[in-house]
């Protein structure tokens, strides 16, 4: 099964007004350079911006990518094609950021935070969540959709559950003062269009996470977004919070591109807060099916506060943050054995698409066969040495 039926369904529907930035992996220089899309060519930008966070710490990073005196080009849809085809020797996306930390806020809509009280009051089991998601709503007693976190009413509902016996954790960063925001992965270590993304062996309940994910700078502005997928395990976090780290950074499970669309007159962080974020995924081994939609307008917590609660006095990140801002997806369709709800099968192709982003395609394997991560800070500074880039870093 293709990954996609056509490379250009990779890019916005509005590609000549977008400014779009990446990371390519060039054979030529065993390395990745910085690339912006002018047209229809992808222009290496290194020798300006050896690193993507250089480009982003920028006070107007979409003028500056603009106005870059460019390197060597690569034709762009051929260069789609062989991202898709991971061809070896040819230059490929990469996730379009680096040094940025790899971010991820949880519990950010009502639904999702239903799906995480199912997960824990069933202890992890596929079969016991399908007997609590049709009682759970009830025993609650209120839409949590409909509760602003951090109000007094979500105050008064937290002191009402936990009189009932009802409070949990996931309440807790769902409806109060303080969202969850965790390191999804290490720097580096995110997967981008086209790669193998990787759920753990020791899984047999997991799920895609279809997300917008801000590019962050280091003082908090929002300058750019794409789309992630922070890959979960349900059945290892659904049996203790603490596993959190075990579910969610496992080898290839973040994945994000296929590049940035930078912030500008014409996408705003108003259009990130109007975004459609579709998620398909379809079954190589059995032709199951899973299509939807979610809106970024039902998040919970707006994506400027997120980002301010990420990178401020309390704690600064001098390279920036890709942040993924949570999803609205926990797949409850039965695949397979009736009551055992959604996972992944190996094979399965992963798409998110948003038409203002593009399309962040990947293909489901093991975390433990994947391609290993072996592409660290070191071999980046040996390779932009070698490249006479290193002391540009932080000049420009």
């Amino acid at each position: 099964m293709d990954l996609i039926d056509d490379p250009r369904d990779l890019l916005p529907t509005d590609l000549e007004a977008a400014t779009l930035v990446g990371r390519v992996h060039d054979p030529e220089v065993d390395g990745p350079s910085v690339v912006v899309v002018r047209g229809e060519e992808v222009v290496d930008l290194s020798a300006t911006f050896p690193t993507m966070t250089d480009l982003l710490e920028q006070p107007d990073p979409a003028a500056a990518a603009r106005a870059a005196e460019g390197g060597r080009h690569w034709p762009l849809t051929p260069l789609l094609t062989d991202s898709l085809a991971q061809t070896p020797d040819r230059p490929t996306l990469l996730a379009p950021v680096d040094l940025s930390v790899l971010k991820a806020a949880g519990v950010t809509f009502a639904s999702s935070l239903v799906e995480r009280l199912i997960e824990e009051r069933a202890g992890g089991d596929p079969v016991r969540a399908e007997q609590l998601r049709g009682e759970l709503e009830t025993t609650l007693g209120v839409d949590v959709s409909t509760v602003r976190p951090g109000s007094p009413e979500s105050v008064q509902l937290k002191a009402d559950l936990q009189s009932r016996g009802l409070w949990s954790q996931y309440l807790e960063v769902g409806l109060g003062p303080d969202p969850e925001v965790f390191t999804k992965a290490p720097v580096l270590a995110a997967v981008g269009c086209g790669a193998p993304i990787g759920v753990s062996e020791i899984s047999s309940w997991n799920n895609p996470e279809p997300e917008v994910a801000l590019a962050v700078s280091s003082t908090g502005r929002v300058v750019g977004a794409t789309l992630g997928n922070d890959v979960n395990l349900r059945d290892v976090e659904g049996r203790s919070a603490l596993l959190l780290p075990r579910a969610k950074d496992n080898n290839a499970s973040a994945a994000a591109g296929p590049f940035v669309r930078l912030l500008d007159d014409g996408f705003t962080l108003d259009d990130v807060r109007t975004a459609s974020v579709r998620l398909q995924v379809l079954g190589e081994d059995d032709g199951f099916v899973l299509d939807g939609v979610s809106e970024m307008s039902q998040i919970s917590r707006d994506v400027a506060d997120l980002a301010a609660y990420t990178v401020g006095r309390a704690h600064q990140y001098p390279d920036g943050v890709l942040l993924y801002t949570g999803t609205l997806f926990a797949p409850t369709q039965d695949r397979g054995e009736d009551g055992l709800g959604f996972t992944h099968h190996l094979g399965d192709v992963v798409r998110i698409s948003s038409p203002r982003l593009g399309t962040l395609v990947n293909r489901v394997t093991h975390s433990e066969t994947a391609p290993r991560w072996e592409y660290g800070l070191r071999r980046l500074i040996a390779n932009l040495h070698r490249r006479g880039l290193l002391d540009r870093l932080g000049a420009s």
